[in-house]
């Protein structure tokens, strides 16, 4: 691949100063781009000199470069994967025919649902999390959020490209919109109701990034298997980006239980239900992580649709969509036209597991991969409660519990998947969703700690810093 060229208004590997009308759409929306930014971006950030990871190519040997840079001066760009030679449509009704380079007429409206349903929930994220620097636990953390920002504004470059450069008129306006919906507004809010939630404080940020932001994973990796070409070569690229919000999310959360274990510790303190004692030493306790993730997860299960949905039935079918990991299953011929998917549904009362045609059931597969994906970093922060000898485990809630959308909407359902009347939920939902008493807690230990190398009590330094730098190094340089 060649260099980028950084003289360039929008660095980019597409050959972009060789298509002058999509140059020029581009530059007519990147003010408008750069006004909401300013607008609804992260607040108060504009003067802060940020050790950024800045994409600069797609090569694998060093796709980026590191620097203190500006927020506002960041560099969006424009990036895709390098396109495979003969690339091939592995699944769906299309299966062996030739990857599209253009948008398939019959695709077209579907096509550009995806993208815009997808490019949507990119500013999304970055408008619930715009006040949270205020409130950073540290330098480390309130660098790591905005690299998120950053991060997440390119993806939507990603999506805003594919819209200008192969969606006419069409794409023009959907673009546009993009900018003119906004997170929670009550007029024109974002498409996906998990990104009209508040993101406010740095607990439900770490939440956020390592259960939601893992949706986005999931839906990204579906998509780069995707037979229109161009898209799968952009979502490709994004996936390797996204590797850090998970990871940000997982060692956020992880650090958490670190500091909540060291100073239970410290203090002599066993039970883990033991509140008033452990929040008096300015930790989290572990019961509250528990009703924290059992929020943040039920939400992000919603984001996958309905268990069983024609919808996704026609993405696969129609080689828009693939299943996670598509290219690597075994066991079928990638078309399940003769298949069938176990999905759970509510029967007379009652949870019953249906076989159900896998095509219609793509969704639930979808789901399922999720939740067996989510596991790992679950498991690596029992280890840590563990390693400090403390009796308690966290765990994944039944797929049904506390869900608006699917087989599973307007049922009550117990964490452990116990069919519920609504006034045992409403009696009992307190030990497993946060209470206004717990939101009040951890906004009380929402206080900056800006200074080089200092960490608020309630979260535990990392292990190593970012790019090799020290853990004390000056990632945020603040006027």
């Amino acid at each position: 691949m060649s260099s980028i060229n950084y003289s360039e208004k929008i660095p980019n590997n597409i050959n972009l100063a060789e298509d002058r009308t999509l140059q020029r759409a581009l530059e007519q929306w990147q003010p408008n781009f750069l006004n909401w930014w300013d607008d609804m971006g992260p607040d108060g950030s504009q003067n802060f000199d940020v050790y950024l990871r800045t994409a600069v190519s797609v090569d694998p040997q060093g796709w980026a470069q590191f620097g203190h840079v500006k927020m506002p001066d960041y560099r969006w760009g424009i990036f895709l994967n390098p396109g495979e030679q003969d690339r091939k449509i592995h699944f769906g009704d299309h299966k062996g025919e030739a990857a599209w380079q253009d948008v398939p007429g019959e695709h077209r409206a579907n096509l550009r649902r995806i993208i815009v349903t997808q490019g949507d929930t990119e500013p999304a994220s970055v408008e619930q999390q715009r006040h949270l620097g205020l409130t950073a636990p540290s330098q480390y953390d309130l660098r790591n959020l905005f690299q998120v920002n950053v991060e997440e504004g390119r993806h939507l470059w990603a999506m805003v490209y594919l819209l200008h450069k192969y969606f006419g008129k069409d794409g023009r306006e959907e673009a546009e919109g993009l900018l003119e919906r906004n997170s929670g507004n009550a007029d024109n809010p974002r498409i996906l109701q998990a990104f009209n939630e508040k993101t406010p404080d740095w607990l439900s940020f770490f939440m956020f990034t390592y259960f939601t932001d893992r949706d986005g994973k999931m839906q990204l990796a579906a998509l780069a298997e995707s037979g229109f070409d161009p898209l799968s070569r952009s979502c490709r690229f994004m996936l390797t980006e996204e590797a850090h919000h998970l990871f940000v999310g997982e060692t956020g959360v992880g650090r958490t239980i670190e500091a909540t274990c060291n100073a239970m510790v410290k203090a002599g303190i066993t039970d883990p239900y033991d509140t008033e004692a452990i929040r008096k030493l300015g930790v989290v306790d572990l019961p509250l992580l528990q009703r924290k993730a059992n929020f943040h997860m039920s939400v992000t299960r919603d984001l996958f649709g309905s268990e069983i949905s024609s919808n996704g039935a026609e993405a696969f079918s129609s080689g828009l969509k693939g299943r996670f990991n598509e290219a690597k299953l075994t066991g079928d011929d990638h078309q399940l036209h003769n298949e069938t998917y176990s999905v759970t549904r509510v029967v007379d009362g009652k949870l019953v597991d249906e076989a159900v045609p896998a095509l219609r059931a793509i969704n639930c597969r979808l789901l399922d991969d999720y939740m067996a994906d989510c596991q790992g970093g679950i498991d690596r922060w029992n280890k840590t409660i563990e390693k400090a000898g403390i009796n308690f485990k966290l765990t994944q809630p039944y797929k049904g519990f506390n869900r608006r959308i699917g087989e599973f909407a307007g049922t009550r359902i117990s964490p452990d998947g116990t069919l519920l009347s609504q006034t045992d939920w409403d009696a009992q939902k307190g030990n497993w969703l946060p209470n206004d008493s717990d939101m009040a807690f951890i906004h009380s230990l929402m206080q900056p700690c800006h200074e080089s190398g200092q960490y608020a009590s309630w979260i535990a330094p990392p292990r190593v810093g970012i790019n090799q730098q020290p853990v004390d190094y000056e990632y945020v340089k603040i006027d």
